[in-house]
């Protein structure tokens, strides 16, 4: 035993130390686990003044003895002073493995008494919602079958609060419990308390005088947390964003003059609560610069200087804008590139004059080499085959070099739709100075959908669909689709394959094969919808494209349909069972002469093509350029059917800053027959173009309207009896619409028109799959001859055989007779082509059970006739 009184205090103090260092990383126990042992006293150690007899080890459990006195210098036969065996516990206690020390010494025989730190029986997680555990635990350092220890304890709950605080919640805490076991096991048990997501309450911003506070958080991507921004991500705290913040202060003032502006200081303050924090920002404005001599000199012999300075968009005498230098230096750039001087150096030339407040600016071109294609490079493909890739370059290996040609390259690439959005073409050097490397970085993304949906449509009630579709067949750029679809009013089968580069060549061949039943129904009242026609269509379609030009093709089709369009003997034939004199025949009173002429078998056969220009950046999402198609389909190569149809539809997309993509389109398209005059079981004239063929127009190309909501209708008026004071009984229409029957006949011309604006959200919305937008539509379908509109005093059945007629008096029948139809009046509406005017909102959302979309509109202008729906939906089905 160590036994001298003088000594003593220097271990105790190491070991305190030691003890209060450990304590701080463990806050507190398990409920359930005995209290750690603390360090006993180190009794005094006797004078260094002889010589190590003999060491002994002992409360060792897992190590040897040899193994303890291996991490110290104490040998048998050596001299130990104090300081020796201070050493040998400071040895002892940096291995990590033991959680208490001491060194007893009995007149030379030393001996060292261990307690080992405990292993590591499991890692507990509580408390932990807003990570999930596979985010958490690789950052764990400590795992089973480890040696516990303090230290290791506290880094573990440093990087867990690290990464919440990546997340955003600065109030998570993290309390370490250590659950006691049997053969010196333990349980750690990080409790976790995730806390709130920590918002920016308010942003300040002190010394600026030009521009208001509002105006310059305006220009932040850090948001202050409102209700209003419950779907932004910006409102949360993120110190990374804060310093781009300043760079957007520092960008906004420059563009409006302010040369000399800095962020002097940006301070974060997390509120007493721990919730929010509270961000100030302290600037200086200084004086704002206007542009003096502005030039351009150009080295390369194919640019002149004067010619490129006359072209700047910036004069002496304008207010000073770095973003418009910034830009200028892209132009002068991409000008070299249209040239083929890929590597040309435009460096701007700064002179600043403090005393008239001017910046002038000198535009230098250095001399660079011509630049060719040396090599294409196409990387990131495992399933689509280069060529797919290749074929879609405008340039090609030996080509001079042009930048315009990459950027077109670019976009034609990403409207395959095979890869990634954020798809990269660098520009590298090559193996001369005048040589250049286009290496295309691409990531696939997966092109085979099989899709199984149910779901529910405001316009077809309940629909169930299958369809299996691969957009990438083979890797080979090829498009195969299977589909089936079903519904209360539609049912459909098709098959079809585009091969969009036939043998190698630029031409497009494909075709589809496919039957089409369609229920066509008409409106009862507000909700209620029985089915009038119904139009079987079986047939096919073989296409042809063809390049004209880079931006227009030619697309060439041929179509044969065999349609059959039947209407239900029970409901519209007056004989149904076609034992009277006139036999199977529909009837104008119960069907419509609009109807009953729509019915019987006809076969089409129709040459079609379609003129296409097209200069948006992606053709599936396209945020800039137009597209113009210009269609025209010819019926009457053999067939019963013969028309002329045209149509002219284009659509123009504007990025607007801030991610808002502002987009019009406009389309219009006309019918004519080529048959001769047609007319009914009547000997009455009707219309050239049967009802099957006409243009349809209501919800979804106009919203705000219903399905085939706009355009000529018959709408019949059920009228009711009412007796006046004299006993006399009238008939008169009913109030309501549950006493009005609505027919949609369509038309032979019709126009429509769209400006929408699609509105960026934050990333976590964006994340969600939501794209909201406002629109307005504007239309009108119109152009057929009227119709023939029956008044009727109602429609009697027999009780015998079962034939319809007309009665006699307004709602009274013969003797076996019962009335099955009352008095009614009909109408000829909305043949018009004035304009019907809709404005409203929409979202749509790829949600985890199908593509949902839900407009809300508003019809401004109608016509008699009309019929309007203010919300739609679709759930379950493509959009």
């Amino acid at each position: 035993m160590m036994s001298s009184n003088r000594q003593r205090p220097v271990v105790v103090a190491l070991l305190a130390t030691t003890m209060i260092a450990g304590m701080s990383a463990i806050p507190a126990m398990a409920q359930n686990a005995p209290p750690a042992a603390a360090p006993a006293p180190v009794p005094a150690v006797a004078p260094a003044a002889g010589t190590i007899r003999t060491i002994s080890v002992t409360g060792q459990q897992r190590l040897e003895p040899d193994t303890v006195l291996s991490y110290t210098k104490l040998r048998i036969g050596q001299p130990f002073t104090q300081e020796s065996l201070d050493q040998a516990l400071r040895d002892l206690y940096e291995t990590e493995l033991f959680a208490d020390v001491q060194i007893r010494n009995d007149n030379g025989a030393l001996t060292v008494e261990v307690k080992e730190n405990p292993v590591i029986n499991r890692i507990v997680l509580e408390g932990n919602k807003r990570l999930k555990e596979d985010k958490i635990r690789p950052e764990i350092k400590l795992a089973p079958r480890q040696i516990y220890t303090r230290s290791k304890v506290r880094a573990d709950v440093a990087r867990i609060i690290e990464l919440y605080r990546r997340q955003g919640r600065f109030a998570a805490t993290v309390e370490p419990k250590m659950v006691q076991l049997d053969q010196n096991r333990v349980d750690i048990v990080f409790e976790i308390s995730e806390g709130p997501k920590s918002k920016v309450r308010q942003i300040n911003i002190i010394g600026n005088e030009k521009f208001k506070d509002g105006e310059l958080r305006s220009q932040m991507v850090t948001k202050q947390s409102r209700w209003f921004r419950i779907f932004s991500s910006g409102t949360s705290y993120d110190p990374d964003r804060l310093a781009y913040d300043q760079q957007k202060l520092r960008q906004f003032y420059l563009t409006e003059g302010y040369a000399d502006f800095r962020v002097i200081s940006a301070v974060a303050e997390l509120t007493p609560d721990k919730q929010d924090f509270i961000i100030t920002y302290v600037v200086e404005e200084g004086q704002r610069y206007k542009f003096g001599d502005v030039k351009v000199n150009s080295d390369i012999r194919d640019l002149s200087g004067d010619s490129l300075t006359k072209m700047l968009p910036m004069k002496k005498g304008d207010w000073y804008n770095a973003k418009q230098v910034e830009d200028t230096v892209d132009t002068l750039s991409e000008t070299a590139g249209l040239f083929g001087y890929a590597f040309a150096d435009v460096q701007p030339d700064f002179q600043r004059d403090k005393d008239t407040l001017t910046m002038g600016i000198d535009f230098r071109i250095a001399n660079a080499p011509r630049v060719y294609v040396e090599r294409v490079d196409i990387n990131g493909n495992t399933l689509t085959q280069d060529k797919v890739v290749r074929r879609e370059f405008r340039l090609a290996e030996g080509d001079a070099f042009n930048s315009f040609l990459v950027k077109r390259s670019k976009d034609r690439i990403n409207s395959l739709g095979f890869f990634q959005e954020k798809l990269d073409i660098e520009q590298k050097p090559g193996s001369a100075p005048d040589r250049i490397v286009l290496e295309t970085n691409v990531q696939e993304k997966s092109t085979g959908e099989l899709s199984l949906s149910a779901g529910f449509s405001s316009l077809e009630r309940f629909i169930v669909a299958a369809s299996i579709t691969q957009r990438n067949f083979r890797g080979k750029g090829q498009e195969l689709r299977t589909s089936v679809n079903y519904s209360a009013y539609s049912k459909s089968v098709e098959v079809g394959f585009t091969e969009p580069y036939f043998m190698d060549k630029n031409i497009a061949l494909g075709g589809d094969i496919y039957r089409r039943d369609l229920n066509s129904f008409r409106y009862l009242n507000n909700n209620d919808r029985d089915t009038t026609y119904e139009q079987t269509t079986t047939g096919f379609q073989l296409r042809a494209g063809v390049p004209i030009t880079e931006y227009m093709s030619l697309a060439l089709r041929y179509t044969l349909n065999l349609d059959d369009v039947t209407l239900d003997k029970d409901t519209y034939y007056s004989d149904p069972d076609g034992a009277g004199p006139l036999g199977l025949q529909c009837d104008p009173l119960l069907a419509g002469r609009y109807l009953c002429d729509a019915i019987g078998k006809r076969t089409t056969s129709s040459l079609g093509y379609s003129l296409i220009y097209d200069t948006r950046d992606n053709r599936i999402r396209p945020t800039r350029g137009h597209n113009v198609v210009l269609s025209q389909d010819f019926a009457g190569l053999g067939g019963s059917v013969k028309y002329v149809r045209t149509r002219l539809n284009g659509s123009k997309y504007w990025p607007v800053g801030g991610g808002f993509i502002f987009s019009v389109s406009a389309e219009g398209g006309y019918i004519h027959s080529l048959e001769g005059d047609r007319r009914d079981a009547s000997n009455e004239l009707v219309d050239k173009v049967r009802l099957t063929d006409r243009f349809f127009l209501g919800n979804p190309q106009i919203r705000g309207f219903d399905i085939r909501g706009i355009g000529p209708r018959v709408k019949r008026y059920y009228l009711q009896s009412q007796t006046d004071s004299s006993g006399n009984t009238t008939y008169v229409r009913g109030e309501g619409n549950n006493n009005v029957s609505d027919d949609a006949l369509g038309g032979k011309v019709y126009y429509l028109a769209r400006a929408e604006m699609e509105i960026p959200l934050g990333s976590g919305a964006r994340e969600m799959g939501l794209r909201p937008s406002i629109f307005a539509d504007v239309g009108a379908v119109a152009g057929l001859r009227n119709p023939r509109t029956t008044n009727s005093n109602g429609i009697c059945a027999d009780n015998t055989t079962g034939s319809r007629s007309e009665a006699g008096t307004p709602g009274t029948c013969g003797t076996n007779q019962t009335l099955i139809i009352g008095p009614f009046e009909e109408e000829y509406l909305g043949d018009t082509l004035k304009p019907r005017v809709a404005v409203g909102f929409g979202v749509n959302w790829n949600s985890p059970f199908g593509p949902f979309r839900i407009d809300i509109a508003k019809a401004l202008l109608k016509e008699p006739g009309d019929d309007t729906q203010l919300i739609s939906f679709n759930v379950g089905t493509q959009f």
